[in-house]
């Protein structure tokens, strides 16, 4: 059984992280989907530039096959410097994205999505309206593929962007909305990027920011699958406490 997660967003997750700054994961039970297929897992695993590196998806899909004991496959779809506006409901990276979780759900049931973007977005006239195209997003890729009840986990920015002028001020208004969008929803969850360094370029996580980052990721959606389970084992009778807990 192989259970897989679609890898989204921009080049944070993609991957930037220097291959050579840290140990390479060995798990014979990681995987990559090329070509429809599943592939042994090989880095760069989001191959959307020539300098794609070290990713975030790495460390939390080791840490799930671990906790898990099944095999965990990568379904990379992200894509660098893409704002969320290319990533709308019918876009070219939107369908390549739909398409791509179809295929691999012929061989493995998709277990979660990760999604980390809004560098991009850190512009007049795009940062004010975040939260809501990002609610618009996630209402039609979780439709179009039936997903609505698996976990999808979103990533703050990191803090090193506040020594870049552009995004200074506005990187914090994408993390709260982030963290808003994430709060709204009883199968979305938020990684906090506070504290993890970046590379020289103040733009892109290190390696060994990555590494931390996926299991970030990871705990968010244990934490998801957790409060899953409890509604599973003891469903609440009550609508109005079950919307006050599905908010926290």
């Amino acid at each position: 059984m192989i259970h897989s997660f679609l890898m989204i967003g921009q080049s944070n997750m993609a991957g930037r992280g220097n291959i050579g700054d840290v140990e390479p994961i060995r798990n014979p039970e990681l995987k990559v989907l090329r070509n429809g297929r599943w592939q042994p897992f090989f880095t760069p695993v989001n191959f959307d530039r020539p300098f794609s590196g070290i990713s975030l998806a790495e460390s939390f899909a080791d840490a799930y096959q671990r906790d898990h004991g099944v095999s965990v496959g990568l379904i990379p779809c992200a894509d660098g410097g893409t704002q969320l506006e290319q990533w709308r409901e019918g876009s070219l990276l939107f369908d390549h994205a739909v398409f791509q979780t179809r295929l691999a759900e012929r061989t493995s049931t998709v277990a979660g999505i990760l999604w980390h973007q809004g560098e991009s977005d850190c512009k007049a006239g795009r940062c004010e309206t975040y939260l809501e195209r990002l609610e618009a997003f996630y209402k039609a890729l979780t439709g179009a593929l039936g997903l609505e009840d698996v976990p999808f986990i979103v990533g703050g920015l990191g803090d090193f962007l506040s020594e870049r002028e552009e995004e200074r001020d506005r990187y914090l208004s994408i993390n709260r909305q982030l963290q808003c969008f994430a709060d709204a929803h009883p199968m979305t969850g938020f990684a906090s990027a506070a504290g993890l360094e970046g590379k020289p370029d103040h733009l892109h996580f290190s390696a060994v920011s990555q590494r931390l980052f996926g299991l970030r990721y990871y705990a968010v959606f244990r934490d998801l699958e957790d409060r899953e389970r409890v509604f599973q084992e003891k469903p609440c009778e009550d609508d109005a406490l079950r919307t006050g807990i599905e908010s926290l």
